[in-house]
């Protein structure tokens, strides 16, 4: 296999790049000379603090070292890094802080190079492509670089080009990586939760993924597709014809970043409103498309004047499946009726413990943790504050953070980050439980509307405080409709599926004795403003023009079997 050859590996093969390196020794020894002797002065820095008894005095500077040396290795080592900022049950805080600053700073490659890779890709020279292209990049990160230019046609464009020689570098570091791995596991003190190789190959897997620009273009468009029926998010059009899998062209998006205060301001964009665009859609990816962005770092996302947000650099995205998505919908309502040993389940099918693990002794852990977390009130929660006190915990119980939620964790945190830069004040909760609490009251589907009943019934009672919170949590937003809701409601009640429910609600109105008029007075007053006669009207109208006038009559001994209280009810 020849170097050309192997340049043009599609997907990531272990198999084929030993072959490759094991028939040249010379290039594995050079290079892990290279990285054992840079590892080897770092190591020996830190064990001399250690003997001079003055590793708390440099811990930041080490930490930045590191940093520092990860990105002289070269991109491999600068996605390890990054991938490393998002596993606080591996790396400390201090040094956790420090690479996450591995993000779109970098140095970048001589010019003259990525024109000559963009005309060797395109197969023609940039006179006849575009009408003008900057002298310098604009942007450089690990993996590539990017200039701004525009078409013969006239678009102004984003330029990407990929570094040179990036597949031999990429593939003699994970050669290398995976033969260590095969006899440091061992010694190796780290919750994993997986064979070292295996994680390597995932790695790797991942990194061949983001290397290729046709599949970041493909992403790009299947990301816009999910979003194509919101108004507040923007995707660049990606343009096929001059695009490679070396070299993506792509709209130019005429923003600037979140973490610009500053530009915010001039630019008389409401701050709350960007953020409010950035979670909601965050929790869109992750609980209803089931396709995220995973690297939504400050170089990735911006505003654009007319109050929009731009997603950009789709290379890093990954998929949660239906089961998935539904066991997240269930530990945030875990999580918000504060039940910790199910929460507790949810982990073991997250994949943070093992089915085997006893989750017992965890659950005080959980309380603890994550009721100092929420504090007085759900209002209080913040991702920030979960993980660092998660790092802590997964040092005394068997935790571990799956590769696809290390990406999560990773953007969840990011994305609050970029909030608390526009607002130090905002609390995550405030945008994310009304999205939550809208998409429980809606019930589009019968795993929802098993989680809301989940919420309003426990232990065999109506919780009517729950249904307020909800209520009140949802209409907080402007944009929440509640006739549609109520609709949807009404139509559930009438089902069969919802026999269960009214029986509930009519226990509940008489339960303990007494006709409960109180908590019905005050879901009233809630939701008195959007429920005149008229509409109320329109909705119980709607919802009954869904059944036939056999279920219609069916429904009226099943109300009366209801209200027939038992003995041992209202005894």
């Amino acid at each position: 296999m020849s170097q050309s050859v192997l340049e043009q590996m599609k997907r990531y093969d272990i198999q084929a790049i030993a072959r490759y390196y094991r028939l040249r020794p010379w290039l594995t020894i050079w290079r892990g000379l290279v990285v054992v002797l840079s590892f080897l002065g770092f190591l020996w820095g830190f064990a001399w603090d250690g003997w001079l008894k003055r590793s708390e005095a440099t811990r930041l500077k080490r930490a930045a070292q590191l940093r520092q040396l990860l990105t002289r290795l070269g991109p491999t080592f600068i996605k390890v890094g990054q991938s490393l900022s998002t596993r606080p049950d591996l790396v400390r805080r201090d040094f956790l802080d420090e690479l996450t600053k591995l993000q779109d700073q970098l140095p970048p490659f001589p010019t003259p190079q990525a024109f000559n890779i963009v005309e060797s890709e395109l197969e023609r020279s940039l006179v006849e492509v575009f009408a003008d292209i900057s002298s310098h990049p604009v942007a450089a990160a690990s993996l590539g670089q990017v200039y701004r230019a525009r078409l013969m046609s006239g678009e102004e464009v984003a330029v990407k080009v990929q570094r040179p020689n990036l597949l031999p570098t990429i593939t003699v570091d994970l050669f290398l990586m995976r033969w260590a791995a095969g006899w440091l596991a061992p010694w190796l003190p780290l919750n994993l939760g997986h064979d070292l190789t295996l994680i390597v190959d995932e790695f790797g897997t991942k990194l061949f993924e983001e290397i290729d620009y046709l599949n970041e273009g493909r992403n790009a468009e299947t990301f816009a597709a999910n979003f194509q029926d919101s108004p507040q998010i923007k995707v660049p059009d990606i343009y096929w014809r001059y695009s490679s899998r070396k070299v993506l062209v792509l709209e130019w998006i005429d923003g600037f970043k979140l973490t610009d205060t500053q530009q915010v301001r001039n630019s008389q964009l409401d701050q709350d409103t960007l953020i409010e665009i950035g979670v909601t859609s965050g929790l869109q990816q992750l609980l209803e498309f089931g396709f995220f962005h995973a690297d939504p770092h400050p170089g990735n996302l911006f505003a654009m004047a007319d109050g929009r947000m731009a997603y950009i650099d789709f290379g890093m995205m990954d998929q949660l499946g239906q089961e998935m998505k539904e066991t997240l919908v269930d530990a945030v309502v875990h999580l918000i009726n504060q039940d910790y040993a199910d929460l507790a389940r949810d982990f073991v099918k997250l994949g943070f413990l093992t089915p085997d693990t006893d989750i017992m002794p965890i659950v005080p852990a959980l309380e603890k943790v994550l009721g100092s977390a929420l504090g007085e009130s759900v209002r209080d929660f913040n991702f920030k504050t979960i993980t660092d006190q998660f790092s802590e915990l997964m040092y005394e119980y068997p935790f571990r953070v799956p590769a696809k939620f290390a990406l999560i964790i990773r953007s969840l945190v990011t994305q609050e980050g970029l909030a608390l830069s526009l607002n130090p004040d905002f609390k995550i909760v405030d945008v994310a439980y009304p999205y939550i609490a809208r998409r429980l009251l809606k019930g589009e589907s019968p795993q929802l509307r098993r989680r809301l009943l989940e919420i309003l019934i426990r232990d065999g009672k109506f919780q009517w405080h729950r249904l307020e919170n909800l209520l009140a949590i949802a209409r907080a937003d402007a944009s929440f409709d509640l006739l549609p809701t109520a609709q949807l409601g009404l139509q559930y009640l009438f089902s069969e599926e919802g026999a269960f429910l009214r029986r509930q609600l009519i226990l509940a109105l008489v339960e303990d004795d007494r006709f409960h008029t109180e908590e019905i007075q005050r879901i009233w007053e809630l939701v008195k403003d959007d429920l005149q006669p008229a509409n109320l009207f329109n909705v119980a109208l709607g919802a009954l023009t869904s059944f036939s006038a056999e279920r219609a009559a069916a429904l009226i001994p099943a109300f009366a079997q209801t209200s027939s209280p038992e003995p041992s009810v209202l005894r």
